[in-house]
């Protein structure tokens, strides 16, 4: 939702009753329009649902639901329901509004008559768009919460009362409770999933065997990177015979996006028009992507989500199939052992890739590193924090590096190009690991890197000591170096006792912000 956060929950006006024609009519106006300019009486509408959407064109938000209103609209047509949609612009200029409308199938507010229209906004406490107030026939008020009624259900929640979709939410969690493959892979309308060449297979060939469900958006790094390390353990899993299918649940806006992405994909996929797609972000719950929901192989959920477990384990994750708790707490216990045994050889070489770089591309050894304290900086030129953070990280790292020369920072860059690499770290006394170097997905998914910039501090025996070096570095300073457990205590030790010092007052005064006086 744009403007000041979306839809109003508070339902103020639900129950309420309105008098259509008033309610929809200006001070000299009986009439409402179309995009081709058509004028429609406003008594037309008596004995309809209507859906009055508040909505601008310079609003994201309302950009991306606009075409699933239109879905909607168009569906409920096609089968004679009465219900029409009234578009209530909150565009800056007529241009905008025309432009907007243009696209729209039903009625709106003439822009010209901004009294009614800011009338509108005022009434029903618009304090975000897009917001769809539900009316029934009579003119009452039966859902505020229109975008996601819409959002969620579709055609299939009208007419958007709140009973209608109390009851789609319960028959839903009751779909959960008797849960089968069919149940969450077919819809009424299909009961087949896509091949990437195009070819249809039938859901039921999957019963009985384990599935993982994938959501996933084309071009985010994160899901992308995922999407072929699962692949690795898809093709490994299936060359050991394993009873095992991945389903995709695209999460792309564009079809083209999503046969783009798929195409690099050897499993199979929910098609991407139709509603399915969305009722299984509904149905899951879905919070994150890439998420990666195991359903066992008599259609119940085994996990809802099992990407981090994935990530963390790389390709050893095929490991753990078929995901059970003896499987996975093996997959810990291994965890475990590697994080115990962990060198900086360990993290950083891989094959013939044993350094790191200086200025000019000059390769460092890593030999030379062992036995130092080393932060790994994760940062991009174009992340604005990060360019941010810079500065202060520079100014810490003198101060450390004149207190003790077994120190070091190695810069790990997430730019897009080499160019942008060089010229952001031209600008840092440190070291780099190559522009583009295969390490950094493994060093990303070990410290589980999420966002940038982040700084993971080393110990001398190439242990991990803290994955919050940068929050410690902007509380501490360079005194927070080596940024170990016990150095972070005494450092809070040391505060609390000078804040204690400080606190005494001579007997017979009394202190107040920075002036003490007699009692």
């Amino acid at each position: 939702m744009a403007a000041a956060g979306g839809e109003d929950n508070s339902a103020v006006n639900a129950g309420e009753c309105h008098d259509v024609k008033s309610l929809l009519a200006g001070d000299e106006r009986d009439f409402l329009v179309r995009n081709s300019g058509d004028q429609v009486k406003i008594a037309n509408l008596e004995g309809k649902y209507i859906g009055l959407y508040f909505s601008a064109s310079w609003c994201p938000p309302c950009r991306r639901f606009t075409p699933q209103l239109i879905e909607t609209y168009g569906e409920l047509s096609s089968v004679g329901k009465d219900f029409e949609v009234v578009f209530v612009s909150r565009d800056r200029d007529e241009d905008s509004f025309n432009g907007y409308f243009s696209k729209m199938p039903w009625l709106a507010i003439p822009f010209s008559d901004s009294k009614a229209r800011d009338r509108l906004h005022k009434l029903f406490n618009v304090t975000g768009v897009p917001h769809l107030v539900v009316f029934d026939a009579r003119g009452e008020v039966v859902n505020e919460e229109g975008v996601e009624a819409v959002g969620d259900y579709g055609s299939e929640g009208y007419p958007f009362t709140l009973e209608k979709i109390n009851k789609l939410k319960e028959d839903e969690e009751a779909a959960k409770r008797e849960q089968t493959l069919q149940t969450v892979l077919v819809s009424p309308s299909r009961d087949y999933l896509i091949s990437n060449d195009g070819n249809k297979v039938s859901v039921s060939e999957l019963e009985g065997k384990m599935v993982c469900v994938y959501f996933t958006v084309s071009g985010f790094d994160p899901c992308d990177e995922f999407t072929v390390l699962l692949a690795k353990i898809y093709r490994n899993l299936k060359e050991r015979g394993e009873n095992f299918e991945v389903v995709l649940v695209s999460l792309d806006d564009e079809e083209s996006s999503f046969k783009e992405g798929f195409a690099t994909m050897p499993w199979l996929a929910i098609p991407f028009e139709g509603k399915s797609r969305e009722r299984l972000v509904r149905y899951f719950e879905l919070e994150t992507a890439p998420t990666l929901v195991v359903v066992g192989p008599d259609g119940k959920t085994l996990h809802a989500n099992i990407a981090e477990l994935v990530e963390e384990h790389g390709e050893e994750a095929w490991e753990g199939f078929p995901f059970s708790q003896d499987k996975m707490d093996l997959l810990a216990e291994k965890a475990k052992a590697k994080l115990e045994a962990q060198t900086l050889k360990s993290l950083l070489v891989s094959g013939e890739l044993d350094y790191v770089i200086g200025k000019d591309g000059v390769k460092v050894p890593l030999s030379e590193l062992i036995g130092k304290n080393i932060l790994l900086y994760f940062s991009a030129q174009w992340c604005g924090p990060c360019r941010a953070f810079l500065p202060k990280l520079i100014e810490e790292y003198k101060k450390i590096k004149d207190k003790d020369s077994a120190f070091e920072v190695i810069f790990i860059s997430s730019d897009e190009d080499q160019n942008s690499f060089e010229d952001f770290f031209s600008g840092m006394p440190w070291l780099a690991l190559p522009f583009g170097d295969e390490r950094k997905k493994s060093l990303n998914r070990i410290f589980k890197i999420r966002g940038i910039p982040s700084l993971v501090a080393i110990g001398p025996t190439g242990k991990t000591v803290t994955t919050d070096a940068r929050l410690l570095l902007m509380i501490h300073g360079a005194d927070a170096y080596p940024f170990t457990e016990e150095r972070i205590k005494a450092l809070v030790e040391n505060k609390e006792k000078t804040c204690e010092e400080l606190g005494k007052t001579k007997e017979g005064y009394v202190c107040e912000g920075d002036v003490c006086r007699k009692a």
